[in-house]
């Protein structure tokens, strides 16, 4: 399987729209590819918290339609990354009225969406993210010819409860969408590895590059097998990295050193005999 991780440069001199196009541009250069992915709220910076009100959108807005041509003309499963998600107040209501949600997209080949994740854990420790939008309150899974892909965003990376929910959803290839910060990079890349590790799966984190409303970002993006071993990792700039992983692994690693047979707690928990 060909995974192809998108590390986009988001600076506040670009455009929304401009870099809008330019990531449907980087996205259908991935012809050939499984599977890409797109950082967390690529449109605007995950730290521009005075953009997400303007730059909200409803969810099959301008970024939906670009992402969803793209992965049509690109014939990939397309991890798009999230978009600041205006919601409506109700049923009756226009989209434009309600909260706002951090809200991760995936397309399949044909440019139809497979799945909309809204990022449960907020960061910002009672500002920021964490008053601006809304948390989400399901655990989101995509079933991949190749693999099961469980979705989360960036602060998630912190709460393994989150990717275990994942696991025992069927879950053999964690997607991580993230904005970074630069000053917290150790703490990216040690925690994807151990996400990797205490869940004998796979794990994709595509970080940002550039600056958002200056914090500068981590970059860093990375892949890492289920026995932790980093199979890629891009620099600190805009790069696109490219790995070829076998999804059988996880499988296999799982019936090696069957550790998550061993589990004490949770109710739903396979156990040996």
């Amino acid at each position: 399987m060909r995974a192809s991780v998108i590390q986009i440069a988001v600076d506040e001199g670009e455009s929304v729209e401009s870099r809008r196009r330019r990531a449907a541009g980087l996205v259908r250069e991935q012809a050939g590819a499984d599977l890409v992915v797109l950082p967390e709220l690529w449109t605007i910076g995950a730290f521009a918290y005075d953009d997400f009100g303007r730059e909200a959108e409803p969810l099959e807005g301008p970024t939906y339609e670009a992402m969803a041509k793209a992965a049509s003309d690109a014939g990939v499963w397309l991890h798009a990354g999230s978009i600041p998600e205006r919601t409506a107040i109700d049923s009756g209501s226009a989209a434009g009225d309600g909260p706002l949600y951090n809200t991760s997209l995936v397309f399949s080949p044909s440019g139809d969406l497979a799945a909309a994740y809204r990022k449960i854990h907020r960061f910002g420790f009672d500002k920021g993210e964490a008053v601006l939008m809304g948390a989400g309150a399901e655990l989101v899974t995509v079933r991949l010819p190749q693999t099961t892909l469980g979705l989360s965003t960036c602060y998630d990376l912190r709460f393994p409860e989150l990717f275990r929910g994942l696991v025992d959803a069927g879950a053999e290839t964690l997607v991580v969408s993230a904005g970074w910060p630069e000053r917290r990079a150790a703490h990216w890349t040690l925690l994807a590895r151990a996400r990797a590790v205490e869940n004998q799966s796979f794990v994709i984190a595509c970080a940002t590059s550039g600056t958002h409303a200056g914090v500068p970002q981590s970059g860093h993006s990375i892949v890492v097998d289920p026995w932790g071993e980093v199979l890629a990792e891009a620099g600190a700039g805009e790069e696109v990295l490219t790995v070829e992983f076998d999804p059988g692994k996880v499988a296999a690693t799982r019936e090696q050193f069957p550790a998550l047979k061993d589990r004490m707690l949770g109710l739903d928990v396979p156990r040996r005999p």
